[in-house]
């Protein structure tokens, strides 16, 4: 595959960084307040899902009446939802593979970007704490674009960055719609197996449970 791929791009949350419970345990603590009895699985679903489809999955955990943006807007405004990322501990949850695997694929030569759906200051930290900022060529948030994924407009953008084809590009997902935009948009996918959230990742054409495993793939 080495002689067709020229580029490799990386999602963050579920592939660089193990994130989601850990925000998950934010937005359980805010459900909590209003059913005591709510579980962490009832959550799962928020889990690389739309933001309509992730409050929704919230909002059935809640049951009280209360409109998915209604509760988004009470997080974010009364329960300090967007302070949540300020308090997360991005090394301690960084994949240490992750490294090793970008040093790797700049010594060898590919074009390296991030594309992931979460805002920009939040991307640049993770990179910063981590110290991996160096490796990429190409830094992408899906706040720059009207449709997240599972569209594959931020796909597109990045192989346009990186100025190589779509078809050059090996992406390394691991929700529903990270796998779904990458395929959509033309692309070669592995998929980080998680077992948690109940993701498909039918679509990708590799399945591994270490990053490094990439390198296998790339020979």
């Amino acid at each position: 595959m080495n002689k067709t791929i020229k580029a490799v791009i990386f999602d963050m949350d579920g592939v660089l960084i193990d994130s989601e419970e850990e925000y998950l345990k934010y937005e359980l603590e805010f459900v909590r307040t209003k059913n005591p009895d709510a579980t962490l699985e009832q959550l799962y679903g928020m889990v690389g899902s739309s933001k309509k489809d992730a409050w929704t999955c919230l909002a059935k955990a809640v049951n009280n009446g209360q409109t998915w943006e209604e509760l988004r807007r009470e997080f974010k405004e009364e329960f300090h939802g967007d302070a949540v990322f300020g308090t997360i501990d991005y090394t301690a949850i960084f994949r240490k593979e992750a490294g090793i695997l970008l040093r790797e694929l700049n010594d060898r030569g590919y074009r390296v970007a991030l594309a992931s759906s979460t805002q920009m200051d939040i991307i640049e930290r993770v990179l910063r704490v981590n110290e991996i900022e160096q490796y990429f060529q190409a830094v992408v948030s899906g706040t720059q674009f009207k449709r997240s994924k599972p569209d594959p407009e931020i796909y597109h953008y990045t192989a346009k960055q990186l100025e190589v084809k779509e078809e050059e590009c090996l992406v390394i997902e691991d929700s529903t719609f990270g796998v779904t935009a990458a395929s959509r948009a033309g692309m070669n996918i592995v998929a980080v197996i998680d077992e948690r959230f109940g993701f498909d990742q039918s679509l990708a054409d590799y399945w591994i449970h270490n990053l490094l495993e990439v390198l296998e793939i790339l020979k």
